[in-house]
């Protein structure tokens, strides 16, 4: 194929359908900007594991109640942007929502927590915050760093309201407050690789 060929390919305007058929028999993620498919870049151990980490703690803290979890594989619709995403956690109370009724995509988390990687980390404190906050059933925010212990929690209060609250290896406990649910910072980062070096102020 000539690179004429493969720029127009890559130029190429997707609807939304086109892209969840794509996306349902490939062999890598991709994320959708309005047209645009963009694929995402593999992750590391240490994301990997506090991934695993943090949900599995919210199952645990969860259990019984009316609340959903969900890990990478699900995506999130953002209509007002025509985006897809694909969040590392979401928590969903009730019954989830679904794009196009397609049991892979979903509209309406309460909480979505990402674990920084590198490459994505200004994108995620930042833009896809601001992409997040057009859900109205969302209410939390959470980043967690892969390399040392620090996490930070956006919790809505009003219309365009957010507090934000830090926690580093000074602190024991992380409470999700849209949840009543505290779960024990050693538990997030347990078998994650962390450079004493980058945990000392």
């Amino acid at each position: 194929m000539t690179s004429q060929a493969i720029s127009a390919q890559e130029q190429r305007h997707y609807t939304p359908e086109e892209y969840l058929e794509l996306e349902r028999n490939a062999a890598f993620r991709s994320e959708y900007d309005d047209g645009k498919i963009t694929p995402m870049p593999g992750g590391t151990l240490n994301h990997n594991q506090l991934s695993l980490n943090c949900a599995l703690a919210l199952s645990l803290g969860l259990k019984g109640q009316n609340y959903r979890v969900f890990i990478a594989d699900v995506k999130l619709w953002l209509p007002k942007s025509r985006k897809f995403r694909y969040p590392d956690i979401m928590v969903v109370a009730g019954q989830p929502e679904l794009y196009s009724d397609r049991k892979t995509t979903i509209t309406n988390p309460q909480v979505i927590i990402e674990v920084l990687s590198d490459s994505t980390e200004d994108f995620d404190r930042n833009e896809k915050f601001i992409l997040y906050q057009s859900i109205p059933a969302f209410q939390e925010y959470i980043l967690i760093d892969q390399n040392r212990i620090a996490i930070n929690q956006f919790f809505k209060t009003g219309h365009k309201r957010w507090t934000i609250d830090q926690y580093d290896e000074q602190d024991s406990e992380l409470v999700l407050k849209s949840l009543d649910l505290t779960i024990a910072i050693a538990d997030l980062y347990e078998k994650v690789d962390i450079n004493p070096a980058s945990t000392s102020s």
